[in-house]
């Protein structure tokens, strides 16, 4: 049988980056989906190649029904089907307001995006996935969608993000459930604070909450890395967790439990 293929959204930079280099660590062939950025989705393919792996990049912001429409046919013309669908692509507000102060155009800026896009995207894909035959594992497929500790944790200058994480914790649960019949497992993980150009504008805060503070937000006293949470996706990619469904994995350094 060839090698198993994966779909990973906004794959050029940051955790996208990392998972889709360890997927390819673990034989996986990779679609590297990117937005805009052509040169750090020609970077991330010279990293999954000279991981030992093979693959393609791919054009599309996933907000866009058409655009897709395309990541999804040029994955299945390369690939000939898709073993794992990776939910990575978002983005953060460009502005961090205040609750009474947020606007409309942040609110469905990241409701498309981090979203409606993935909503949309699992469901094309889904539809693929029933049609493939098992594999030798007896998986039609496999969805991960990456979330946050946003996802229950209220940040009064960024509620727009927040709601939609939470939203995307809840997709899992409903995708889980109707696609388990099917052999196709959807689970969640949950990354905490972690080192990207996303956070690369709190990087003081965090460092003094983290690791300044007599007693920091996390047991695990450092930055987490995109590597942390790629490492989380390959062992889902590899079934290490074949009973799993509807489960959120938290990479978060200890961030989610009461401490006193």
């Amino acid at each position: 049988m060839s090698k198993s293929s994966a779909l990973v959204t906004g794959a050029s930079r940051g955790i996208g980056r990392g998972i889709a280099v360890e997927l390819a660590r673990a034989g996986y062939r990779v679609a590297i989906n990117y937005a805009g950025n052509l040169e750090a989705a020609n970077e991330a393919l010279g990293l999954v190649r000279a991981a030992g792996g093979d693959g393609f990049i791919v054009q599309g912001d996933v907000a866009v029904a058409a655009d897709r429409d395309r990541l999804v046919t040029e994955t299945l013309a390369h690939f000939g089907r898709i073993d794992l669908l990776v939910n990575n692509a978002g983005v953060g507000p460009k502005v961090r307001a205040d609750l009474l102060e947020s606007g409309e155009e942040s609110f469905d800026r990241l409701f498309s995006i981090n979203l409606k896009g993935p909503f949309f995207l699992t469901q094309q894909v889904a539809r693929k996935m029933i049609e493939q035959a098992p594999d030798a594992r007896g998986f039609r497929g496999r969805v991960v969608n990456i979330t946050s500790i946003s996802a229950y944790t209220a940040s009064i200058n960024r509620g727009d993000y927040c709601m939609v994480k939470s939203g995307l914790s809840m997709m899992t649960k409903l995708f889980a459930e109707r696609l388990a019949p099917h052999g196709i497992n959807v689970n969640e993980v949950r990354p905490g604070v972690i080192a990207t150009d996303l956070t690369s504008g709190v990087k003081a805060k965090y460092d003094k909450l983290i690791i300044q503070d007599e007693r920091g937000i996390t047991p695990i006293r450092r930055w987490g890395t995109p590597e942390d949470v790629a490492l989380a996706v390959r062992a889902l990619a590899e079934d290490r967790f074949p009973f799993s469904t509807g489960a959120a994995f938290d990479v978060d350094g200890g961030f989610g439990f009461f401490r006193l």
